[in-house]
């Protein structure tokens, strides 16, 4: 009830839902996005109501023929004939336009939602994107969108079934009222069933998203791991963890079939059951000789031109509960509250040289894990400070808190003195650089992905950076250069180009302070040398964090702090915490061991 009092949606997709929250939903949906579109609806209405008066006629139309037939009157062979093209002509055309316009404002409203999703993914914190495999996030942009696609095309044609109902039964009415109570008293006997079915198919519906969602994921991280699975002979396990979600999708799938195959039936029955009610009436009065064959022939016409929109708005139901589970799923994402948010006082980072502060700083992960556990040291401007340790000790989560990609849970960090919860997002990462250990690249040109680093530089700044960091051979290896596309991923260079082109799009930044989290692990040692030579020359008078294994790395960093469980152990230069034979010491000597 609180999810319809604030007028949100329950974010779990598959669940129950009312006709008060039903009602919320499609609410919802109107204030949003329809509405903005009157236009096109009233011209959809109008288009609507044409078909309807249209279709109306025919039934007329057909007792008039009857009536000119058993008058023998020879007006037949001209004026019924163009009577018939002219109603079908104007049906028809009405019919296309209407179409068309309906389909145009239902993928409206879809790009609409599709966008504020993206636009809320896009900048909502890590952990919520983390929190769900790609190809799962990206079932809410295709199969969810097409659930409710094909729910809001069909709703908006419902109007047009029960428009046209509405026009034959007064055509029923105008011809036979009578027959017209008797055939109108059966057909609400079949709202019971149909609620109940559109009830199961919405759970069904909810099931099956999720289940496509899983499946997509299942595939995309098996096609991704190719090299893995052929390697370790993963191929029967594989094939089996695929058809294990085969098989529940199946069953999803089959239980929304069987409760979609019920309305149909439901319907024939009564249908034909008004039909027959409809016939052995008009049989016993004409018997006694009350009635024409013409007034009963058009009636039944009427009834039977009826039975198509009936059906259609009868399985209606069915097709607005499956567009409302996928509804749910992608307002609850829209919904969801991010945890990295800009003050609305906020404001721009002041000017400085990239002072870099960590006050006392914990995090803790949304499953209870402790990422820092009061991390504190200070970046003086133009220092390189090396953050090392075993994995798991903190220092990915300490690198991601400084452009804010998450929040700390307590304590501060500061950049030039100002926390950086206190300014604006777009100032804070402006001033910042980041390269990460997984080097990935837009599906774009070389230049593309390094110009991403500073939109408005020059194709001279972009050579440069490459150039800087060591990529500018190789790209001029490539078949078209700059221009070479570089595929999803980056997945046709190697691991270590596409290390080269980020850390050109780096370079190209110009940042006040440079991240970088493993960036020079995928280089073989001639580059790594030259890239390090690149990096000298870009940290003069600019703060740098970096993050390294291979602490051959590190050796000439102002400040190395040694990180465990979250906090900082030691910290000194590569020289004084190697003569401490303390944690750092170990891992130099594990090191040199292991080469």
């Amino acid at each position: 009830m609180d999810a319809i009092q604030t007028g949100r949606v329950p974010a779990e997709p598959g669940l129950p839902v009312g006709r008060d929250s039903t009602r919320a939903l499609l609410g919802r949906l109107w204030r949003e996005h329809v509405r903005h579109y009157k236009g096109r609806l009233l011209l959809v209405l109008a288009l609507t109501l044409l078909m309807a008066g249209t279709t109306a006629l025919y039934p007329v139309v057909i007792d008039h023929a009857f009536e000119m037939f058993t008058a023998r009157d020879r007006r037949i062979l001209y004026q019924l004939p163009a009577l018939v093209i002219a109603v079908t002509t104007v049906k028809a055309l009405a019919q296309y336009f209407q179409n068309v316009q309906v389909q145009q404002i239902v993928l409206l409203v879809i790009r609409a939602l599709q966008t504020r999703m993206f636009a809320h993914l896009a900048r909502a914190d890590l952990a919520r994107v983390e929190r769900e495999a790609p190809a799962q996030l990206a079932a809410r942009f295709t199969t969810d969108a097409t659930v409710i696609r094909e729910a809001l095309t069909r709703a908006v044609n419902g109007v047009a079934d029960l428009v046209t109902v509405i026009g034959l039964v007064a055509s029923m009415l105008y011809l036979d009222w009578v027959l017209s109570l008797i055939a109108a008293a059966l057909y609400p006997l079949a709202a019971v069933p149909i609620q109940r079915i559109g009830r199961r198919v919405r759970r069904a519906s909810g099931g099956m998203q999720e289940r496509m969602g899983e499946t997509a994921a299942l595939l995309n991280e098996s096609f991704a791991q190719a090299r893995t699975v052929r390697a370790y002979r993963l191929e029967a396990a594989e094939t089996e963890r695929a058809r294990t979600a085969f098989d529940a999708l199946y069953r999803s799938l089959v239980r929304i079939i069987r409760s979609r195959a019920r309305i149909d039936p439901v319907l024939e029955v009564l249908g034909g059951a008004a039909v027959a009610a409809v016939i052995g009436f008009a049989g016993w009065r004409a018997a006694v000789g009350t009635n024409t064959v013409g007034d009963f022939t058009g009636f039944v016409a009427a009834l039977l031109i009826a039975s198509r929109p009936l059906r259609a708005l009868g399985s209606l139901n069915s097709a607005v509960q499956e567009g409302l589970a996928g509804l749910i799923r992608v307002f609850g994402v829209i919904d969801e509250a991010p945890r990295v948010v800009e003050q609305p006082n906020a404001t721009s980072l002041p000017p400085g040289r990239g002072r870099v502060e960590f006050d006392d700083v914990r995090f803790v992960y949304p499953d209870g894990r402790v990422g820092l556990a009061g991390l504190s040291f200070d970046a003086a401007p133009g220092t390189t400070v090396a953050l090392v340790g075993p994995s798991g000790a903190g220092k990915s989560t300490a690198l991601a808190l400084i452009p804010r990609l998450q929040d700390v849970t307590a304590g501060a960090v500061r950049i030039d003195g100002a926390d950086v919860r206190d300014v604006t997002l777009a100032s804070l990462r402006d001033a910042i650089a980041y390269v990460s250990q997984d080097a990935l690249l837009f599906d774009d040109t070389v230049a593309a992905n390094i110009h991403m680093g500073r939109p408005g530089a020059s194709d001279i700044e972009v050579a440069e950076a490459a150039t800087a960091a060591a990529a500018a051979d190789f790209i001029a290896a490539l078949p078209q250069g700059y221009a070479t596309r570089v595929g999803p991923g980056g997945q046709r260079l190697s691991g270590g180009q596409r290390q080269r082109i980020a850390l050109a799009r780096a370079l190209l930044r110009d940042p006040r302070i440079l991240l970088l989290d493993e960036a020079t692990s995928a280089l073989d040692t001639e580059n790594e040398a030259a890239v390090q030579l690149a990096l000298a020359r870009l940290r003069r008078g600019r703060t740098t964090i970096v993050i390294a294994h291979r602490l051959s790395t590190v050796r000439d960093a102002e400040q190395v702090i040694a990180m465990d469980a979250g906090r900082a152990m030691e910290r000194g230069t590569h020289a004084e915490l190697t003569q401490e034979n303390g944690l750092y010491a170990r891992l130099v000597r594990s090191q040199a061991l292991a080469q």
